[in-house]
């Protein structure tokens, strides 16, 4: 058992470091990938966030990966980068670009090159656009998302927990009868089996678009 486990852990990592490789937005990298039991761990560094956060990705979406530790660290060039000011001002230009962002209401605080995101916005698409926004920020050493949502709608549990099971019907057909949904004052709870990461992140997608959703604890176990 021990030695199928290795050679599985020995496979994912071919398969990461394949992945590291393939990605365009990673070349050259100098990124590291240690596996055990599934669970894969990044180290190295890189220039900016966006980086970090694409070999995270690239991990994450690959067959047989259970969990990532993103160790990677975050080193711009010795060129001199931007100040924490002219960072916050780059930052917060980016959030009031973006269509999808509410940036009214949101805060900026920047310390060392880390960015830290607050406030209130209706949707986690918003939250989402608002990370994307200032992710691919050039010297950006982090990002820490204070963000939450707080729906204005608030449908019946019940009523929500119908409008997601109809949309699941819609996208993971296939599988929507192997997804149990509890739905709790706004939080969503996922839980059963999908036969990909792609259809659990699908689910998680669909709880996610669903009025009302405060939080989605997404608990489906990926069929290998």
């Amino acid at each position: 058992m021990v030695s199928t486990m290795a050679r599985t852990d020995e496979a994912i990592q071919r398969n990461v470091l394949a992945e590291l490789e393939w990605e365009p937005r990673l070349r050259p990298n100098r990124i590291g990938v240690t596996v055990s039991d599934g669970v894969v761990a990044l180290t190295g560094r890189v220039e900016n966030y966006a980086r970090k956060w694409a070999a995270e990705r690239a991990a994450h979406r690959l067959s047989g990966v259970r969990a990532v530790a993103n160790d990677i660290e975050v080193r711009p060039p010795d060129s001199p980068g931007r100040t924490d000011a002219e960072l916050a001002g780059s930052a917060r230009r980016a959030l009031e670009w973006d269509a999808f962002v509410p940036a009214d209401d949101l805060t900026v605080t920047v310390s060392n090159g880390w960015v830290v995101l607050r406030g209130e916005v209706e949707w986690e698409y918003q939250r989402r656009a608002a990370e994307r926004s200032v992710r691919r920020l050039t010297d950006v050493r982090g990002l820490t998302t204070g963000i939450r949502v707080q729906p204005r709608v608030r449908p019946s549990a019940g009523q929500l927990r119908h409008r997601l099971l109809t949309a699941l019907l819609r996208t993971v057909s296939a599988d929507a009868d192997q997804i149990g949904i509890e739905v709790t004052e706004g939080v969503v709870r996922l839980h059963g089996s999908v036969r990909s990461r792609l259809e659990r992140e699908e689910a998680e997608r669909v709880a996610w678009s669903g009025p009302g959703v405060t939080e989605v604890r997404n608990e489906l176990i990926v069929r290998w």
